[in-house]
């Protein structure tokens, strides 16, 4: 996708969420989970991310059962982010409905361990 398809394509994934990013934005929007700043369905190259905490440098994505299917393309897709100094974090749709706070926990831990990283190389 180049520049304005991106745009749009970030724009009507907004619209039409998962319950699964729907839950999870409520959580992470306004600064609410531990002061940290997402944005949601933000381009980043040619790929789209679910969230993404810039000032960490973390992207959260949510994947459902279509992504059995295209393991290859998420590999290339996270290569390419890490290559930009991003780290991916993932998580199942199934896991943020049914298991919230376990998700919120590891993702508070990464997001933590990455800002003492960013601490540390200044």
């Amino acid at each position: 996708m180049r520049g304005r398809n991106v745009l749009t394509k970030a724009r009507q994934l907004r619209r039409n969420q998962t319950d699964a990013e729907k839950r999870l934005w409520q959580l992470l929007r306004n600064r609410q989970l531990s002061g940290y700043k997402f944005r949601r369905q933000h381009p980043i190259g040619p790929y789209i991310a679910d969230f993404v905490c810039l000032e960490n440098g973390v992207i959260v994505e949510l994947d459902g059962g279509q992504h059995m299917d295209q393991q290859a393309y998420d590999e290339r897709r996270s290569a390419y982010l890490r290559q930009h100094g991003f780290c991916v974090v993932r998580f199942w749709n199934n896991d943020v409905l049914k298991n919230l706070e376990g998700v919120i926990h590891s993702l508070t831990l990464t997001l933590s361990q990455r800002e003492r990283e960013y601490k540390n190389k200044e």
